[in-house]
């Protein structure tokens, strides 16, 4: 058993790494060209599958670990849900579809656990349940997000590209962490939190960025 699963480690492992290494990819090259979208369909397949295979560690004897877990299925929601914005581009559709709100909704159940688990963590004194508050009060406002933008993309513009980069570098922000605290062995709480607090910086500057844009088309229109 623990040689099954030190194998799936090193599977969850390597596509972490793919997914990390065509994450930053797709960040440097221009943004929807065709190298940004391969490199975008493999960072998604990488991550979930490394996801997937987190989820199967995090419940087997001796490596048990509920945090990870839910930390496994934030960076699934983040990739379906960056990957699902892309369908409210099509202008023929006219509302979500279930999937969007299932996927959004299932989060949003698990992120309210995870604030259930860490306010019990305080109060009991368990070390780092802060990041449970933390995690899980970043997924309930994403999720909230996620539903006030199937309610208005179809007349607020460009709103299915906020929601797809704020959901994939999410992502990508995931995918970072995992690296510093399990590849470097560095798990220390500013270093849990400070790639979320730097990626969030970094989706703020492209909302407004896109915000400045559509102002100034709209200026010369």
């Amino acid at each position: 058993m623990e040689e099954t699963i030190k194998i799936l480690i090193y599977i969850h492992a390597f596509f972490g790494g793919i997914g990390l290494i065509t994450g930053i990819g797709s960040i440097i090259v221009k943004k929807g060209n065709v190298f940004h979208k391969r490199l975008g369909k493999v960072f998604s397949y990488a991550m979930i599958l490394s996801s997937l295979i987190s989820l199967l560690v995090a419940r087997m004897p001796n490596h048990e670990n509920l945090f990870l877990f839910l930390i496994g299925i934030f960076t699934i929601y983040l990739v379906l849900a960056g990957n699902r914005a892309l369908t409210l581009k099509n202008k023929s559709k006219i509302k979500a579809d279930m999937i969007d709100k299932t996927i959004s909704g299932s989060m949003l159940i698990a992120s309210i656990v995870m604030i259930l688990i860490g306010v019990l963590g305080i109060i009991q004194k368990i070390d780092n349940s802060i990041l449970y508050l933390f995690f899980g009060g970043f997924g309930i406002f994403m999720t909230i997000r996620d539903f006030q933008t199937f309610k208005n993309f179809t007349t607020i513009k460009n709103a299915w590209l906020k929601s797809h980069l704020g959901r994939m570098i999410g992502a990508l922000i995931a995918s970072l962490t995992a690296f510093m605290v399990a590849g470097l062995n560095i798990g220390t709480l500013i270093i849990w939190i400070s790639p979320t607090l730097l990626g969030t910086i970094y989706i703020i500057y492209w909302n407004r960025k896109l915000k400045t844009k559509t102002v100034s088309k709209n200026i010369y229109i």
